[in-house]
């Protein structure tokens, strides 16, 4: 065997045993990796929502649009309304079951959310949809700004409002008519999402 041949042979096997070192690092390291991509999923799935957000559009023939904003709190959510292009006086807004705004009138958002079968009533009621929330009430210019505490509004979970849309109506909610009581047509729309 010449001294070519040798070196070649040297050189071979110096090259396969640092490739089977390689391997056997990235073989170690490929279980953390795992562990870390598990980690991030898992923590994107059952991410902790602190706050949301609903922009909304007037549905076709009316100039109603605004922004409601919910804020997580110890007692509850907090949500803060501003609306404008509405009809002075009273109006029903409410959390409807889908988050669907592609329909010129706003009934792709479905019916009121009643995650528990609930008959319609007053937010403050102890038996109402989960998403009845009353009324706004908007003053001589049209614009309606108001804040108000619901103690089981949810922002996580099972009963989370995330992904679902906010109608409001014509009309006032008497607060009592099923199933919607007797707001009206829907004057404006827009999808809950969550907020930085």
């Amino acid at each position: 065997m010449n001294v070519k041949k040798v070196i070649y042979l040297c050189a071979s096997l110096c090259f396969l045993a640092s490739a089977s070192i390689g391997l056997q690092a990235q073989k170690c390291e490929m279980p953390a990796l795992k562990e870390q991509l598990h980690k991030k999923k898992h923590c994107r799935k059952g991410q902790d929502v602190q706050r949301a957000i609903c922009v909304l559009y007037p549905t076709e023939g009316h100039q109603t649009k605004g922004v409601i904003k919910f804020t997580r709190t110890k007692k509850g959510v907090l949500v803060n309304v501003h609306i404008s292009g509405l009809t002075p006086g009273k109006h029903g807004f409410h959390i409807h079951e889908f988050g669907d705004a592609s329909s010129s009138d706003g009934t792709a958002a479905g019916g009121h959310f009643n995650p528990d079968g609930h008959e319609h009533g007053a937010p403050c009621g102890s038996k109402r949809h989960a998403g009845d929330l009353g009324n706004v009430e908007a003053n001589q210019e049209g614009i309606a700004k108001m804040e108000l505490l619901v103690k089981d509004l949810k922002l996580n979970g099972s009963h989370s409002i995330i992904g679902r849309s906010i109608i409001v109506h014509i009309h006032e909610d008497d607060l009592s008519s099923q199933p919607t009581g007797n707001a009206g047509a829907r004057v404006a729309c827009g999808v809950i999402g969550i907020a930085k």
